[in-house]
């Protein structure tokens, strides 16, 4: 049976990559300032400019497109897409992802509350169970928390669609903290005009490695290991660098 799916991956893999190799991966990932995000149309992101920059020193043209991070995930478990970024690894996600060995982009998760309220943080999740938490729907926050979720710690869901609508609930009281990428959740809050009504509470939750992860159904693990060559070499030639402290600073 092994053999025979080697047989059917070698076989995608030459009619995708055949003759004049034009055709395009499509990669999805989801509206996340400012890792990526739509703007006049286009793309954009840190997250974004990392990825470009790798595919086109593989000489590989790339649509990126985003979706609703449910919609995402759907899509590449079921072979629609080829690669989604920028996205937390787990084992059940392991079961239909190829992920890179290279990190894309670490993210420190945070949780953030409105100003004037009352609530600490001393890195005791249990301590915070009787609050109501604000979550992008499927969106993993590393272990430490998906596990209180898991575990019943954390019982209290409010789910939205964006980070910008997760946002917006704790601004209107509809959840008590929001949990987010922490540069994300700064990112949204200047854009809303809001950087006086927010504050993050330390300690932050933990420093989570995102990646970029390929399809199982497509049969991409060539191609993954080329890319982790590639991102490698940015690390090591100062170009990640460069485009990192573009957006956020030394």
């Amino acid at each position: 049976m092994k053999k025979i799916y080697l047989v059917f991956c070698v076989m995608i893999v030459l009619i995708v990559f055949s003759s004049t190799n034009t055709t395009a991966l499509e990669l999805v990932t989801l509206q996340y300032p400012p890792y990526e995000f739509l703007e006049d149309g286009e793309v954009k992101g840190v997250a974004v400019e990392i990825v470009q920059e790798v595919f086109k020193r593989m000489s590989m043209p790339i649509n990126i497109a985003l979706y609703s991070w449910d919609r995402s995930l759907d899509m590449i478990k079921k072979g629609a897409a080829d690669a989604i970024f920028t996205i937390f690894k787990n084992p059940e996600r392991e079961t239909f992802l190829d992920y890179s060995h290279e990190v894309l982009i670490p993210q420190v998760v945070s949780l953030f509350v409105t100003k004037d309220s009352n609530i600490v943080f001393d890195g005791d999740l249990n301590k915070l169970s009787m609050y109501t938490f604000g979550v992008v729907h499927k969106v993993s926050y590393g272990s430490i928390f998906d596990d209180a979720v898991k575990n019943g710690v954390i019982q209290s869901i409010e789910t939205s669609e964006t980070g910008e609508e997760n946002m917006k609930k704790l601004l209107q009281g509809r959840c008590d903290i929001l949990v987010s990428n922490r540069y994300g959740a700064l990112d949204i809050v200047k854009r809303m005009n809001n950087m006086d009504q927010v504050k993050e509470l330390t300690p932050a939750i933990q420093s989570v490695p995102s990646y970029i992860a390929f399809s199982k159904k497509r049969c991409l693990t060539s191609l993954r290991d080329e890319y982790d060559i590639i991102l490698k070499n940015m690390k090591d030639d100062g170009t990640y660098n460069k485009i990192i402290t573009t957006y956020f600073g030394k």
